[in-house]
């Protein structure tokens, strides 16, 4: 009997409501931040004024964000599109690219886009830290004007330790994260209904005609309004990228019965606040709080804000590993921080880049509302992405109809695209940041890509053909000496370099030859019936294939300790691992530009050696290099 066929209802929703809770410490930390700077930005100085009617359409496209984008794309919608349970944009591209196996083209810009939301992802893992710990640190200028000097140092202080903190791992204080969260949480719906008992007219603004009046009213205004209303969305996206770690279930549950009660109460009391003081604009959501109990609120919202970066800084971590897996990065280090939860990593490299790009955004923009512009684009410009593959997904994978995909996607990529034409203007103000961060993380993706494949072309021309290799060997057999030989090799139908050189150089042969590739699926997780293919060629050779998902660790020894149950077996002792390290050399070959060439080679110089990655014992290796013009 299995774990949920002997499990109770009681024990289940046990575990469920353990789920949401835990769901609320990580997924929730972004959007639930949000209030900190959403309606400050709406009525800042670069906002619309604050009259009790723009007060109620704000609020009321605040709402009707949240419902639309929030509540029926993602929660209804996109998180439909799991691959395997998984979620997330590499997860989606993934998965819209399986739809188009018979389409090259079409493939290759669902590829496109799916880097672009990649590479705007790392942009988000930049801005959140920046955003949320100075948008928690500025409530000390509503405390103590005079402290006003240090806000931008003691962010700079707090994102260090953040950062400082990764190589911990969240396993040890993951525990406390829902807790706090949901401390949070329960701080922002107290505050909003002390606000809202007072003003209770603000909540017509449940109704859209008042979204609808205010357009009708501000004009342009009104639009570009919109670039400020998208913040309170921000961190949407972590309800499809956590779902491999949740479930759908707990997620929606500790949205639609938790977090999104305490939002719409908290923006609704700032509404409240605003109709009562407009002056209030300078910093709603601190105002809301009572004088005495600043302090403590200041302390929580900084807490708030640093689960709600560790959480991005992790998802930037898993995007990483899975584009590495996927082929779009070069091989770097992965560190595991739990024994118990596979998903808690940790990659050195990734988090010093972070911690510099996150820094220079604090020293270079130096409040929340400078940030407020990049931190717009960067959000929509990857739910705009997500709208378009789960909409190829739905057609081409689930077989909607037309009329279906149409109606769905229209609506979705509507509303994507009036907030990222209300947020065009921001592009000189700030907004160019995560463009052009993105485009840069893009151009790394989209040329290491690129240059494996011409890497490849390149070996698979000068190799020779495999099986008259082999028969040539048994017509004229070398001498073999005992034990077992495994060659990496990308090309399963030639014969491997380090093959040829050991032969040519050493004049011997293994007793047992085994051709050795690892392919990663599309797939989050393979099969374990997938996960080894085993074919003899004859002659004592073998071509033996190992399939990992782009979600998993490629362990190369522990997957061999497998394969005896497929009829050939391993003893480590007496195998020794060949490979051939590759050394680019750029040339003005077709293929990619001289500076894309050269750009690859100093990252394949630069990356974690295969072996590494593969963990294969450095005492069990013999590493024989070649050279690869480009």
């Amino acid at each position: 009997m299995t774990q949920a066929a002997s499990e109770t209802p009681h024990d289940l929703g046990k575990r469920v409501a353990a789920l949401a809770l835990g769901a609320i410490g990580v997924v929730y930390g972004d959007i639930g931040t949000s209030p900190l700077y959403t309606i400050k930005e709406t009525f800042g100085v670069h906002g619309v004024a604050a009259t009790p009617e723009n007060v109620l359409g704000v609020l009321s496209l605040v709402f009707w964000s949240l419902v639309m984008i929030v509540s029926v794309k993602y929660a209804g919608f996109i998180m439909r599109a799991d691959n395997k349970g998984e979620g997330g944009i590499m997860a989606l591209t993934a998965l819209a690219q399986r739809s188009m196996r018979s389409m090259p083209a079409a493939r290759w810009w669902v590829a496109v886009l799916g880097l672009f939301g990649a590479a705007l992802f790392f942009g988000d893992g930049v801005i959140t830290p920046a955003i949320s710990v100075l948008s928690a640190v500025e409530g000390i200028e509503v405390a103590a004007p005079a402290l006003q000097p240090y806000v931008v140092p003691l962010t700079a202080v707090i994102i260090v330790l953040l950062f400082a903190f990764q190589r911990r791992g969240t396993g040890k204080v993951g525990a406390v994260f829902g807790p706090v969260m949901a401390l949070w949480f329960c701080a922002l719906a107290a505050l909003g209904v002390m606000h809202v008992a007072g003003h209770p007219q603000v909540l017509l603004a449940l109704s859209p005609h008042h979204a609808v009046a205010f357009f009708l009213h501000n004009g342009w205004e009104a639009f570009f309004a919109l670039g400020s209303v998208v913040l309170c969305i921000t961190g949407a996206e972590a309800l499809y990228a956590d779902m491999g770690h949740f479930g759908k279930r707990p997620i929606r549950m500790s949205w639609f019965n938790f977090v999104l009660p305490a939002l719409v109460l908290n923006y609704f009391g700032q509404g409240a606040l605003l109709l009562a003081d407009p002056r209030a604009v300078q910093n709603p959501f601190y105002l809301l709080v009572p004088q005495p109990l600043l302090y403590p609120m200041i302390a929580l919202a900084t807490a708030a804000t640093v689960i709600a970066s560790q959480a991005v800084i992790s998802g930037a971590f898993s995007v990483t590993r899975e584009a590495i897996q996927l082929g779009y990065l070069p091989r770097m280090q992965v560190r595991h921080t739990s024994r118990e939860t596979m998903g808690q990593i940790y990659l050195p490299w990734i988090n010093r880049m972070l911690l510099v790009l996150t820094l220079a955004v604090v020293l270079g923009f130096r409040s929340s509302s400078n940030l407020a512009a990049a931190y717009g684009i960067a959000v929509v410009g990857t739910m705009t992405i997500d709208s378009v593959l789960v909409m190829i997904v739905f057609r081409r994978l689930w077989q909607w109809s037309w009329p279906k995909v149409g109606a769905v996607g229209l609506v979705f990529l509507a509303v994507d695209f009036a907030f990222l034409a209300a947020n065009a203007d921001k592009v000189e103000h700030g907004g160019w940041f995560p463009l052009v961060l993105g485009a840069v993380i893009f151009t790394l993706m989209a040329t290491w890509r690129r240059g494996r494949e011409l890497v490849m072309r390149e070996i698979k021309q000068s190799g020779l053909a495999l099986e008259p290799f082999i028969a040539n060997i048994a017509e004229h057999p070398p001498l073999r000496v005992p034990g077992t030989a495994v060659f990496l090799t990308a090309n399963q139908e030639a014969v491997p370099h380090a093959l040829l050189h050991n032969l040519k150089h050493n004049k011997v042969l293994h007793e047992r030859n085994v051709l050795l590739t690892v392919e990663t699926l599309d797939t989050p997780t393979a099969e374990p019936d997938e996960r080894i293919e085993l074919q003899a060629l004859g002659n004592d050779f073998f071509r033996l294939l190992l399939r990992v998902g782009f979600a998993e660790d490629p362990d190369v020894p522990a997957m061999l300790g497998k394969c005896a149950m497929k009829g050939l077996g391993f003893d480590l002792m007496d195998t020794t691992f060949f490979l051939s390290r590759e050394t680019v050399v750029a040339t003005d070959r077709p293929g990619m530009a001289l500076w894309r060439d050269k750009l690859f080679a100093f990252m394949s110089r630069n990356a974690m050696p295969a072996t590494a990655f593969f963990r294969i014992p450095g005492n069990r290796l013999i590493e024989l290099g070649t050279q690869v013009e480009i």
